[in-house]
């Protein structure tokens, strides 16, 4: 018979010592905040970590890019057992950031924590929620050690809004549109597998998708515009810093636009707080599937294209043009 591991339980403590210094800034990375947005649910993007509230911080601040209005969800960490202190100050990052979606995360909850972030999500209308995750770490033998979010209190409703989500987005519930949407970006995430600088969300039924450029407030995404029968791929700046961010690379447009084997189009957006800079490449139908493979085989080379580009780029942005 095949001999099989044990799973071990692992100290939080022997792999993060601070909650400030080790744990957000892992949980912060890609794919530990994927996992943390997996076990919820959502599509988290970080937008800042140490994120400044009157004269407190909030540990991460995110957005669920899978929602409809896409609000922020404020992030709690805790290393300990819960505590009053860490339950007044995810309240009071909600509150000052018009936060929809509080996510506490702790080694241990206290039931009276629990109950509370319980009594929170009775008390509020549907648009806010509230969740309690406990984090574990096991490992197999001299294996590295795996993280493991348990959530212990949510709202009511959520398995039920889960799972009609979860249906809703269904084949069959789809229109033809949406249906063509979600298999055309399913079968790119699997284009994408080979190319390990191109991490792609969770495809979704909708015309776009969104891929990491390395830095928070930011990112790659790609486009399907069946209106104008285009596809697209582009840098998306989407902070409060976004314009200046926009005007530092503007300086160096031609170098920028150089590097690229297609046309950029600048697009400031002065009335929102994002900018964009997008190229663009002919479809015929989306319905014609045999027109894919060509289809994404550029948007591959060109969101290829756009990391070497803007990657390095995007890492030395200041918030204000010197």
């Amino acid at each position: 018979m095949t001999e099989l591991g044990r799973l071990k339980r692992v100290d939080l403590r022997a792999e993060w010592t601070k909650e400030d210094r080790d744990f957000t800034p892992w949980l912060a990375r890609e794919e530990n905040i994927t996992l943390l947005g997996e076990t919820l649910n959502m599509s988290l993007e970080v937008e800042q970590e140490e994120q400044r509230v009157g004269r407190f911080s909030a540990d991460i601040l995110c957005k669920d890019t899978s929602a409809t209005d896409a609000g922020w969800v404020v992030i709690e960490n805790q290393l300990e057992t819960t505590d009053h202190s860490h339950l007044g100050q995810i309240l009071t990052y909600a509150a000052g950031l018009e936060a929809k979606t509080c996510v506490w995360v702790a080694a241990n909850f206290h039931e009276e924590h629990r109950a509370a972030i319980d009594w929170l999500n009775e008390i509020s209308s549907d648009e806010f929620q509230f969740f309690g995750l406990e984090i574990e770490l096991w490992r197999i033998g001299e294996s590295p050690a795996a993280p493991k979010f348990n959530i212990v209190a949510k709202p009511n409703d959520w398995k039920r809004e889960v799972g009609r989500s979860t249906r809703s987005m269904e084949p069959a519930n789809l229109t033809e549109t949406k249906r063509l949407q979600l298999e055309f970006w399913e079968a790119l995430k699997v284009r994408l597998a080979n190319h390990p600088k191109l991490r792609s969300q969770k495809p979704l039924p909708q015309h776009w998708t969104t891929l990491s450029i390395g830095r928070s407030g930011m990112h790659m995404g790609a486009i399907i515009n069946t209106r104008e029968n285009r596809i697209g791929v582009e840098l998306y700046l989407g902070d409060d810093n976004a314009n200046s961010y926009y005007e530092q690379l503007e300086l160096d447009r031609e170098t920028i636009e150089a590097e690229l084997s297609f046309d950029l189009v600048w697009m400031p957006l002065p009335e929102r707080r994002a900018c964009r800079i997008i190229g663009f490449h002919p479809m015929k139908d989306l319905s014609q599937k045999d027109s894919w493979e060509d289809l994404q085989t550029w948007m591959v080379s060109a969101l290829e294209q756009m990391q070497k580009t803007f990657a390095r780029r995007v890492k030395n942005l200041t918030s204000e043009v010197r």
